[in-house]
Order: C-alpha cells, then structure tokens, then sequence
C-alpha cells in the first residue's frame, strides 16, 4: 500500500514527545451485563501496524439508554456500548482477512489527552446520537480527521438519536455538510465488491433490527477538500453487533458477513487514502 496521509499522520505523532502517548487500558462495557468478557491474550499489547481506536466522549444528560447516567472517563456510558469485544473481534477479522499487522486489542483514545489521538488515526464510536462534544475535543477531533484521521459513527438509529448526533458533529465540522455516499464510492468496491448494503440489525431489537423510525440504512460522510472520507456514518445500523455476533445463529448470517466487509473496506480505506 503507498505512504498516504494516515501514515504520515503516524510518522509525525510517532516523532513528537513520547510521554503524550497514553498507555492501554480497559474500562467497563455499557454492556458488560450481557456477559463476561475473555481475557486479552497475552501478546496484546504489542506493537502493530494497525491499531483499533475507540473514542470516548461525554454524552447528554439524556439520550439512548440512559446515556447521561456515570461518569463517562470511567466507562460503562454511551462511549463504550460494544467495546471491548466488538473492537477486539474487528482486529481479529483485519488480522484474518488482510494482510495488516493489527494489534489484538482496541486503543480507548480521550480527545482530552493533549495529542494522543494522533497516534491512533483509525476511530471507532457507537451510540453517536448521544455524544456531547466539548468545545476544545470537537477541535482537537477536527483537527485530527484533517490531517489524516478517519472515524466510523455507527450504532444509532432515528430520528431522535440523528438529531443529537448533527448538534455536535457541526462543532467538529460547522463549514462542512454530510453528505449522502453513492453506491459507486470506492470506500465500497475495495477489498469487497458491496453492491447490496442492507441494514445491519442491532441485535437487542431482532427480528426488526432497529431502533425508534430507523427502518432505512444510510451511508454519510464528511469528506475533506480532496473528497477523502474523513467522518464514516453509518447511520441505522450497528455495524459492530454484525462483527460479534457473526456466530450467532440467531443473528442473520447475510447482515453479519455484510458488517465484515464494511468493515474490511472502512480499515483499507482509511489506509490507502
């Protein structure tokens, strides 16, 4: 793959202070009460060449699921709805299914950890709709998806959870609108060839798969001066319930290896553009 903006991204980060760098660490799931977790292996932390972040962020005092209730720095808020194991379950697939070095568990990144997040250009965040950007993390989170950044928003549904979603994205990006993406994009002929992208249920909600009025899929983004895609949105669907329950007899099989793919295509994306 050529040298693109997201590994340059890298490089820079990689040459500032050393001690901006935040260590791993693990915090409790919104969703932990479904089930224990398994351990990480014993290689986790290794170093990779590709690293699945997960941003945390404040939430409104309401939105889905109680999402104003706990302290958000400490985990199980809104931030942290299929995190660990739907992180860890992607860097299993891209290990699987590309030729990446990925390290086999997520990175949490807090915008508020002076330049941490530019050691980590790959974001993941679920339960967008809830997510209640300051002023100073909705600048430092711009200017990280600018200079090379790529962030996927996935697991809300409606119109409600839209709306809350929209009211903090345009702090990140008040000058740039989402737009609708065509089927043609490459984001989704590369590695995979997605000409039918049905809606990826939330499991919690089967058989109807979603949320509130969020029966149609949409695939947005926010792009760059170049066209890049710097903000993925997945909007009415849950991306990351595909990647974990992709062996749930339960869940359906055609969402689930879907999900898998978009993902595979999201992460070669972001590396080559």
């Amino acid at each position: 793959m050529r040298l693109t903006s997201l590994f340059l991204l890298v490089i820079a980060a990689l040459c500032g202070s050393a001690q901006a760098q935040q260590p791993w660490r693990e915090y409790p799931s919104m969703e932990d009460f479904y089930g224990g977790r398994e351990a990480p292996p014993a290689d986790a932390q290794l170093p990779a060449e590709f690293v699945v972040g997960r941003l945390m962020f404040p939430q409104y005092e309401r939105g889905p699921f109680g999402s104003g209730r706990g302290d958000w720095q400490r985990g199980g808020t809104a931030w942290s709805v299929d995190y660990p194991e739907g992180d860890r379950t992607f860097a299993r697939l891209l290990e699987r299914l590309t030729t990446m070095d990925v390290r086999a568990v997520e990175q949490p990144v807090n915008l508020d950890d002076g330049d941490d997040a530019s050691y980590w250009p790959f974001l993941i965040s679920g339960v967008v709709g809830a997510w209640n950007l300051t002023d100073n993390q909705a600048r430092t989170l711009r200017e990280h998806l600018l200079k090379g950044g790529f962030l996927l928003c996935d697991s809300f549904y409606g119109t409600y959870e839209w709306e809350g979603f929209t009211k903090t994205l345009q702090r990140v990006f008040p000058d740039r609108a989402v737009v609708e993406l065509p089927d043609d994009h490459p984001i989704f002929h590369h590695p995979f060839d997605l000409a039918d992208k049905r809606q990826i249920p939330t499991w919690q909600y089967l058989p109807r798969g979603y949320r509130e009025d969020g029966e149609i899929p949409h695939w947005r983004a926010i792009l760059d001066d170049d066209g890049r895609v710097m903000v993925m949105i997945a909007f009415n669907n849950d991306i990351a319930d595909g990647w974990q329950r992709a062996d749930d007899p339960g869940y359906p099989q055609y969402e689930a290896n879907l999900s898998i793919r978009l993902g595979v295509n999201f992460a070669v994306y972001a590396l080559t553009h």
